[in-house]
């Protein structure tokens, strides 16, 4: 079945932006997305993927090589034909083993033949695509440090007993989940590039659209992409065009200054705060077809940037979201 039409999904303006910016520059790191179940989470992952145009990779490659000089020595690849493949979204199920993730090597073998035997994991063929997680904050701590290293790193390492195999991984992490079972750990929490909430709509109308456009795709999903594939194709331009411009938007200093000055304020441990806020402003702006980046653009993209950076304040009862956007009016006035 083909997926969800990314522009169909109603609502959730700030969950689609967050993906969107990841799609423009995967450098601002994975996407965390808390809240209700049933609130399109990976539909929106699954969707974005679908727009996105196919990755040309050579056709026998385990982790989706570019060109035949970027295939693993490890690999055993017959056909080096450069063919189109569909965006990858590899799921993560929660629980997978650590050699399902990485990827299993075979000791014996390769003591024995001098062979480096190797089987490719989920990281692999997430490679140039997305891996999803849901229920992430339930998923063992070991596993995340080791996705969020990979996926800062851009390269799966696999050690064991003195032998090391390598390949590229360089994917977007979309984790999921439902903090009332559970949150994820501060440093961890860090480590993803943007966060946002999302909840079931309580505005009725929205709820019966939400409703008939599922339907609708359930009855007749050809039909139903065909409907919105005029839409679909229509942000993916945008979004190729704002990979394109993304090198030369501009972000001045006076623009530097108000990333510092909302992360003091905030209290926003280290840097990462920062730099993530400028680019994913500055992917923002390459979007929007501006040249460079505004304050506007800060606004609208600091409460994914920021809010699960914050310090607990016991003697604040606001949420996270509330305590971002009053410090961008304060600091921004």
């Amino acid at each position: 079945m083909t997926a969800f039409p990314f522009s169909a999904i109603v609502g959730q303006d700030e969950m689609k932006r967050a993906m969107v910016l990841t799609a423009i520059d995967p450098g601002i790191g994975g996407v965390l997305v808390f809240g209700d179940r049933g609130t399109g989470k990976s539909t929106a992952v699954r969707g974005l993927a679908a727009l996105l145009p196919p990755i040309e990779a050579v056709a026998g490659c385990p982790v989706n090589s570019a060109a035949e000089a970027d295939i693993p020595d490890w690999a055993k690849v017959e056909d080096r034909a450069v063919v189109e493949k569909p965006t990858p979204v590899i799921d993560l199920p929660l629980g997978a083993t650590e050699d399902r993730v990485v990827g299993a090597l075979d000791i014996e073998k390769a003591l024995t033949q001098g062979q480096k035997a190797f089987e490719p994991g989920l990281l692999a063929r997430a490679n140039r695509g997305y891996l999803y997680i849901d229920e992430v904050n339930l998923l063992e701590d070991h596993l995340v440090d080791l996705l969020l290293d990979v996926a800062q790193s851009g390269q799966n390492v696999v050690e064991r007993e003195g032998l090391s195999i390598r390949h590229a991984a360089r994917f977007v992490l979309v984790g999921s989940g439902n903090p009332e079972e559970g949150e994820l750990r501060p440093q961890l929490l860090d480590r993803f590039g943007l966060s946002v909430e999302v909840a079931s709509p309580k505005d009725i109308d929205t709820r019966i659209e939400v409703v008939r456009r599922r339907d609708a795709y359930d009855r007749d999903p050809i039909a139903f992409t065909a409907a919105w594939h005029g839409e679909d194709l229509a942000l993916r331009d945008r979004i190729l065009a704002a990979r394109a411009a993304l090198p030369v938007v501009d972000a001045s200093d006076a623009i530097l200054r108000d990333c510092a000055e909302l992360c003091v304020a905030l209290g926003s441990d280290g840097l990462r705060g920062e730099l993530t806020l400028l680019r994913a402003a500055r992917a923002f702006a390459a979007f929007d077809g501006a040249p460079s980046v505004s304050r506007e653009h800060i606004r609208l993209v600091a409460p994914s940037a920021l809010r699960h950076r914050l310090r607990r304040d016991p003697l604040d009862e606001a949420g996270s979201a509330t305590r971002v956007s009053r410090t961008v009016e304060e600091v921004l006035a």
